[in-house]
């Protein structure tokens, strides 16, 4: 048997990495505490689960799902899109998603042909390089650096390059950085992508995780945005859903078209009685339960940052996701940093290296761990100083 060729290409997936070392450690007998990997430790809310509990019984929902979506669930997100962002969705401009990482993972294959080219940004989601690759095309890296906010400099961007460029992807709330987009921002997309023909593939999927009186804005909300883009979203952060995998992408109907060609040739949508959670979330959740949810990620924010303000670390206190960013010392590589938490303190973090070249020096910690994980990590922390050496 021969493997495919593109599957040598693919870089070692970060998170299965660090799923390795942390099962590795603990064979060992070690208490690791992990702070990589971002699934939301809260459950998920309990009317939620009453949406599937009221609808798994049905028979409809026992049979093969349109790759489409229930017109229910299409129906309610385009009233969370309007309440929440006054964005206005015709029907076919939506699409649901196995969550958003499959429709990212497929949008590649709507608009990139074997030696086209996309920009994507660095650091990033690893997915959206990933998807460029099986597609055949080539990922143009836009440098995110903390000197402009974390949000790419379109104009560094070679002439020839974006002439040839066929999708821009762009993710805020930034993951891994923490960095915010602006209307401002947004508008210079929008004019780039036009005067390149580019289609822009926005991933808005921390929009509701925000702290400090900060609310993230969407992409469509921009004058012009739906001319040239869409937007992805999920379930999983904003109502602790990871597992039940519910996503949507929204915006430009040409090509929502174009990602429900895909879809229906390669997988058979969400379980339908799944899709009724994902109505009774958008319907029903109050923003009392949001405001509660994200407290517990603010608290553990302050607690993580404070912590490593006081070791000697230079990070700053994002107000959105639920990720710290932070930068590491003056000669240490992101993973002799985080090998050294690991090793000397039993403590999993993730380097940044993992996210692209412009993501060394960095290493990110997830607030998903519980409340008492986080205090025994942090204590193992507290009063620690760095070598001045990294660890031969």
């Amino acid at each position: 048997m021969q493997i495919a060729d593109r599957l040598n290409q693919l870089p070692p997936y970060l998170f299965l990495e660090i799923s390795r070392k942390i099962a590795e450690k603990r064979s060992q007998g070690v208490d690791v505490i992990s702070f990589g990997i971002g699934d939301p430790d809260v459950p998920t809310p309990d009317h939620v689960l009453d949406g599937l509990k009221k609808t798994i019984d049905d028979a409809p929902n026992h049979r093969y799902p349109e790759s489409d979506g229930l017109p229910e669930l299409r129906q309610s997100i385009a009233r969370w899109y309007g309440n929440r962002f006054d964005v206005e969705l015709e029907d076919k401009e939506i699409v649901p998603l196995i969550g958003a990482k499959e429709g990212i993972g497929h949008m590649a294959l709507c608009l990139i042909d074997p030696g086209d080219i996309a920009l994507v940004p660095d650091p990033a989601y690893p997915v959206y390089s990933v998807g460029t690759m099986f597609a055949g095309g080539t990922s143009h890296m836009m440098p995110l650096l903390e000197s402009n906010g974390f949000r790419p400099d379109l104009s560094l961007i070679p002439v020839d390059i974006a002439k040839k460029a066929k999708v821009m992807w762009i993710n805020y709330p930034n993951n891994p950085t923490g960095g915010l987009a602006t209307p401002e921002f947004f508008k210079e997309v929008v004019a780039f992508a036009k005067e390149y023909d580019i289609a822009v593939c926005h991933d808005a999927c921390y929009s509701e995780v925000t702290f400090d009186g900060y609310v993230a804005p969407s992409f469509l909300q921009t004058d012009g945005a739906k001319d040239v883009g869409i937007e992805f979203h999920s379930l999983s952060k904003t109502y602790n859903m990871t597992g039940w995998r519910v996503g949507m992408a929204v915006g430009n109907k040409d090509l929502i078209d174009a990602l429900v060609r895909v879809k229906s040739n390669l997988d058979s949508g969400i379980p339908q009685a799944i899709q009724y959670m994902g109505i009774e979330a958008l319907d029903v959740t109050t923003s009392d339960w949001h405001a509660s949810n994200n407290e517990i990620y603010r608290r553990r924010r302050d607690r993580v940052v404070d912590t490593l303000l006081n070791i000697g670390l230079e990070v700053n206190r994002p107000k959105s996701g639920f990720y710290i960013w932070a930068k590491c010392p003056e000669g240490w590589s992101s993973a002799q940093l985080a090998t050294e938490l690991l090793d000397q303190h039993a403590v999993v973090v993730t380097p940044g290296r993992g996210y692209g070249e412009a993501g060394e020096g960095y290493i990110r910690l997830s607030l998903t761990t519980p409340d008492e994980r986080v205090e025994e990590g942090l204590k193992r922390l507290e009063g620690w100083k760095l070598p001045t050496k990294p660890t031969e």
